[in-house]
């Protein structure tokens, strides 16, 4: 069953918010939340009656300042964090396998998908699934940062993604083609960078893309590993 996500879009880092309300509840999970949209996001919970419980975040991001510290302090909903990308401030630590459970009866499924970075982590709910920096349409995320890994990537989309139904919505982190939305079957099929490439040959693609660094990284990252605030509050 779908039941489709409110897409927000950030034009300065080509980057998806996503809201999840639970039908028969005012219950909200927001995805990758950006600091320069607070107040966006939450006029737009305020306009739909919602109130969030979750703040979910796919990693540590390199490219820009999330708001799930201010979120947190605003709305008081309870922020969830990939174990592995040293977020301590979250008070949900995120495990693979694990359930975050919202609203009257609803779950999203955690997946651990290694290889954009070390700690990454998708998200399952109602035959989505949000995929942040790990797949992306007719692409997939960088691997040379953050403990990144090409064939962890390759076996994170191939053996875990592409394993879920081929109707599953992809509703990936970023698009920088004006695109919104796809299907685990298309991706399967007509991917540029996974589909009908053999694990080698994706490592060797990822690893001569020679990528210059994200110019936010050295800002994004710390701010990230304490939730978008400043380090001390």
């Amino acid at each position: 069953m779908h039941n489709n996500p409110i897409q927000l879009f950030d034009a300065v880092s080509s980057t998806f918010t996503y809201i999840l309300a639970a039908p028969g509840s005012d219950a909200a999970v927001i995805i990758d939340p950006v600091d320069q949209h607070v107040e966006r996001d939450l006029a737009h919970l305020k306009r739909l009656g919602l109130r969030l419980e979750y703040i979910l975040e796919t990693h540590a991001h390199a490219d820009h300042v999330t708001s799930a510290g201010r979120l947190r302090q605003l709305t008081g909903a309870r922020a969830a964090v990939p174990s592995g990308c040293g977020i301590p401030p979250a008070e949900v630590q995120l495990q693979d396998g694990d359930i975050v459970r919202f609203g009257a009866g609803e779950t999203i499924v955690v997946i651990h998908t290694p290889g954009h970075t070390a700690g990454s982590m998708c998200y399952v709910w109602r035959g989505n699934v949000f995929t942040g920096d790990t797949l992306l349409i007719d692409g997939c995320g960088r691997t040379d940062f953050q403990g990144g890994s090409a064939a962890a990537l390759y076996d994170s989309i191939t053996h875990k993604l592409f394993a879920l139904p081929d109707a599953t919505r992809v509703w990936p982190g970023h698009d920088y083609k004006g695109q919104s939305a796809s299907t685990i079957g298309w991706e399967k099929a007509h991917n540029a960078r996974v589909s009908g490439r053999s694990r080698e040959d994706f490592v060797t693609l990822m690893n001569g893309l020679n990528l210059p660094q994200p110019k936010l990284i050295d800002i994004a990252v710390p701010a990230n590993r304490n939730l978008g605030l400043p380090h001390g509050v």
